[in-house]
């Protein structure tokens, strides 16, 4: 019996050494290929545009090319300086983005010294032969490199990190922690791809059949702009639905109830068309096909499926009033402001305008993202409820009066804040330019603000005769550098005082 137990616990301590000395090859393999990543950038405060500082995020690249490193695309935006670090420790070199889309979530990183890529080794994509039990998650930690095991768990698709558009991701099972600054993940010296997340044991990859073919885009020239389906759907589960629309046989399909409304896209769907298949793939009542690779996903993912992009052609079967037909559907290219919110503005200073203490802003999520992590429920009602809605001709966005700072000229204001501009001086309010040109133009000696139905206030008045010397009154008061930034502007102080009542 005691030989027994010495013999088992001889097995178990060998092949704890044996994994243990695995995992060590393992990192002596990918010590030449992943790389640290610093990324030093401006951080905003959206309540004070004009107010600037720098935060600091650490991430991690993956070689996979000469003079290329592969990570993904968080934390690059607005950023001012990237370093390199190889090795886990030691000198810090100077990088630079070679290419970035923030829909793809995806970047690569390069650098101009010669010293810098001495040993260090491109690592290959991955194929669909990849071992999903053999998955290692690989990364520099303390100066030293740190794998962790993972097991596939499931192809699914998910919305990119950064944007709306959504693509196939792969959930794998693992017990390491902290995940989500882009740690590659290997099948022996194989890249599967990027981990961008962590929610419970298992990690969401943006994996290589997404990765490859915006690659070859990037590498070929072309344009690795993804595409979206811009119309709205919406499960078919009720069957009295689908037998108004006209479908005879088993339920299946989805129903489109929205479609863009803009003047130079008209869109070959409409309101009440039960879309049946795409490009072959039939539809199901809950907006699911049965990929012959990747198994069920929903049909989103096939707007970025075998390196689909923007301006593809798209074959989509629909029924359209008991009458099946089939209708070509270009792809139009994924952009933030195709919202009337948009969800992100990228790569420039928060866009504002304070004249009289009153500080106007477009109103953007970022913008929203102030309230913290949970701004989705805790951000003003009348601010999320425009989210919804898409920007069209008439009005392609808002503006908002974020806040009143004291000053005699507004006295009595001072609590009106977060209310959406409708007009000043009778003229509408889209943007920070109309706002601009309204202020110009004094009705009776006076400027009317007027908010939209249902703000809390529902118009300011202010003396248009003393509004200059307020704002100027105010920038000094207050510290503020200057009373306005409008988008391709140059940065920094600028003059102080654009005087917006002239």
């Amino acid at each position: 019996m005691k030989k027994s137990l010495l013999f088992l616990s001889a097995l178990l301590l060998a092949s704890a050494l044996d994994a243990f000395a695995q995992g060590r090859s393992n990192g002596d393999r990918w010590e030449g290929s992943v790389v640290d990543i610093e990324v030093t950038g401006k951080a905003y405060d959206y309540i004070q545009p004009w107010a600037k500082s720098t935060r600091t995020a650490r991430k991690i690249g993956t070689v996979v090319g000469p003079r290329e490193i592969l990570t993904t695309a968080l934390a690059l935006n607005d950023h001012i300086l990237i370093r390199l670090q190889k090795g886990g420790r030691g000198r810090w070199f100077n990088g630079e983005v070679k290419w970035l889309d923030y829909h793809a979530n995806l970047a690569l990183i390069t650098s101009d010294s010669d010293s810098f890529w001495d040993g260090l080794k491109p690592v290959e994509l991955a194929g669909d032969d990849f071992n999903q039990e053999g998955l290692q998650i690989a990364r520099w930690r303390g100066g030293k490199m740190e794998t962790r095991k993972a097991e596939f768990y499931e192809w699914r698709d998910r919305l990119t990190q950064m944007s709306f558009v959504s693509c196939l991701h792969l959930g794998a099972n693992t017990e390491a922690d902290g995940l989500g600054a882009a740690e590659p993940m290997l099948d022996g010296e194989k890249l599967v791809g990027l981990v961008t997340g962590k929610g419970g044991d298992t990690a969401s990859v943006l994996p290589y059949p997404f990765i490859r073919p915006v690659l070859d885009a990037v590498h070929a020239g072309g344009s690795p702009k993804l595409g979206i389906f811009d119309f709205t759907w919406q499960p078919t589960r009720n069957p009295d639905t689908l037998e108004y629309l006209g479908l005879k046989g088993e339920p299946r399909g989805v129903t489109v109830i929205k479609v863009p409304k803009k003047k130079n896209r008209k869109s070959v769907l409409k309101v009440r068309d039960l879309i049946l298949e795409v490009d072959g793939h039939t539809i199901d009542n809950e907006g699911e096909y049965k990929d012959p690779k990747y198994g069920h996903l929903t049909i989103e993912n096939l707007t970025t499926a075998g390196g689909r992009r923007a301006g593809d052609k798209v074959k989509i079967k629909i029924l359209r009033k008991g009458k099946e037909m089939e209708v070509t559907y270009t792809m139009p290219a994924a952009d933030y402001e195709l919202d009337l919110v948009p969800d992100h503005v990228f790569d420039q200073e928060p866009e504002y305008l304070m004249t009289g203490g009153l500080v106007f802003q477009p109103l953007t999520e970022d913008f929203l993202r102030r309230w913290g992590s949970s701004w989705a429920t805790r951000a003003p009602f009348r601010l999320r409820y425009f989210r919804s809605q898409e920007s069209t001709e008439k009005t392609p966005s808002l503006v908002v009066l974020t806040i009143v700072i004291p000053d005699p000229i507004n006295l009595g204001y001072e609590q009106i804040r977060f209310q959406v501009v409708d007009k000043v001086n009778d003229k509408p309010i889209h943007t920070l330019k109309d706002l601009t040109e309204a202020f110009a133009a004094p009705k009776d000696g006076f400027h009317v603000v007027e908010f939209m139905n249902g703000s809390m206030a529902q118009r300011l008045v202010l003396d248009a005769a003393t509004l200059d010397d307020s704002t100027q009154r105010v920038l000094s008061r207050y510290g503020i550098p200057k009373d306005h930034y409008f988008k391709g502007e140059p940065t920094g102080a600028g003059p102080r005082g654009r005087r917006a009542g002239r």
